[in-house]
């Protein structure tokens, strides 16, 4: 697909608006994580380049349209101005006489951040009245909040209906490290998914199983697809109740000729919790009174070799509960070989979803990766094969 992008608009004195995620964390008023807010940078630092004026519009929290004083976008000023090296004008309102003041007042060079739209309950129902207001305040629309895409909002697509509309660099960025990894990928390809439960990833598994060459499963949910071949996981995190769905899975992946890759060994302990006394048995040798809590080392050595005849990888998800150590040490240790791959230019890492951030932060790998995706459900969104609203508004014509 072809998507316009801040190359293809005319934005020399116009004013600029600009959809971004800078929904970031904040503990006792502060700004924890800058990375959403980073990543806006280049966008609107290349609009001031180009002679426009970026007034950019966000949501933060869930005020459900309601005005919530703790969940004003204010509070992330100090860190959006940190990062951009310059001040950063506030209008009290998306739309009406505050924010058309304050856009009327830009000079060149300044920098407008609007109130959160989801005070507004206009917004989350993709209320075209509040999406008139908004494109009434500029000339052009980029959107650069491709975690936001996958809902049909006010400001992700009822604003793009009215203005010449485009990706900024972050959404752009997204669009061709996803395009490139699921669409159009160098082969063979393969993709680690993990997690808790099959069930929340039945669109994903089905989707990527006609798409992908390996598809290594891990987590709770290679624990389900273990029952379903009859082997029993103990007190494991299992869903019993999908096995047939599981089974299904696998037949499919049969006849696309994409290998599901399980655990052979794995890590057990009597209790869920950090440094557990633990033990490395067979994938069908759990103990009756043991949980699975990590891929065990003879499983982390398949997939890394797998990894090595692979040209392209997809990450979702850990291979067992990384938040507890030493259950971390799959997870770590084939993070670790698919970014050496790519620093050695043989490999495309693409990975993304709340915990495959963290858990590739644990790794500390997360920096040699082609590309990881700061958007949570509108990745998800993309790899299960679905249209994003926000992003099909964007669509070269």
């Amino acid at each position: 697909m072809a998507w316009k992008t801040l190359d293809d608009l005319d934005i020399a004195g116009k004013v600029v608006l600009v959809r971004v995620d800078i929904n970031v964390p904040v503990e006792n008023g502060k700004v924890t994580d800058a990375t959403r807010i980073e990543r806006i940078v280049p966008t609107v630092r290349d609009i001031l380049k180009k002679g426009g004026k970026p007034v950019l519009l966000a949501h933060f929290g869930r005020p459900k349209g309601q005005v919530v004083p703790e969940m004003s976008l204010k509070i992330t000023l100090p860190a959006l101005e940190a990062a951009l090296g310059r001040g950063v004008i506030f209008a009290e309102d998306c739309i009406g006489l505050p924010a058309k003041q304050a856009v009327s007042a830009l000079s060149d060079g300044d920098v407008l951040l609007l109130e959160n739209t989801r005070f507004h309950a206009g917004e989350e129902k993709n209320d075209p009245a509040l999406a008139a207001g908004m494109a009434a305040l500029g000339n052009v629309y980029v959107n650069d909040a491709f975690s936001a895409a996958h809902r049909a909002h006010a400001s992700t697509e009822g604003i793009a209906l009215l203005l010449p509309s485009a990706a900024g660099r972050l959404m752009e960025a997204e669009l061709k490290a996803l395009e490139g990894a699921l669409a159009h990928p160098e082969r063979p390809v393969v993709a680690v998914v993990g997690g808790a439960k099959v069930s929340t990833k039945l669109d994903l598994l089905g989707n990527l199983v006609s798409r992908v060459d390996n598809l290594v499963i891990g987590g709770g949910m290679a624990n389900t697809f273990l029952a379903a071949q009859g082997i029993n996981v103990g007190k494991s995190l299992a869903e019993h109740d999908m096995t047939g769905t599981a089974r299904d899975i696998m037949a499919k992946a049969n006849d696309a000729g994409c290998r599901i890759i399980l655990p052979t060994d794995v890590v057990v302990a009597r209790e869920f919790k950090a440094n557990a006394e633990n033990e490395t048995v067979a994938a069908d040798a759990c103990p009756a009174d043991a949980m699975i809590l990590d891929a065990g080392p003879e499983t982390v050595t398949l997939i890394e070799e797998v990894f090595e005849t692979c040209k392209t990888l997809i990450w979702n998800g850990p291979l067992g509960a990384f938040e507890l150590p030493p259950f971390d040490a799959a997870t770590k240790a084939a993070a670790a070989k698919a970014a050496a791959l790519t620093k050695a230019g043989s490999l495309i890492t693409v990975a993304g979803g709340g915990d495959t951030v963290a858990a590739l932060n644990v790794a500390g790998v997360a920096d040699d990766f082609s590309y990881i995706s700061t958007a949570g459900g509108a990745f998800l969104e993309w790899m299960e094969g679905k249209t994003l609203p926000g992003v099909a508004v964007l669509q070269a014509q």
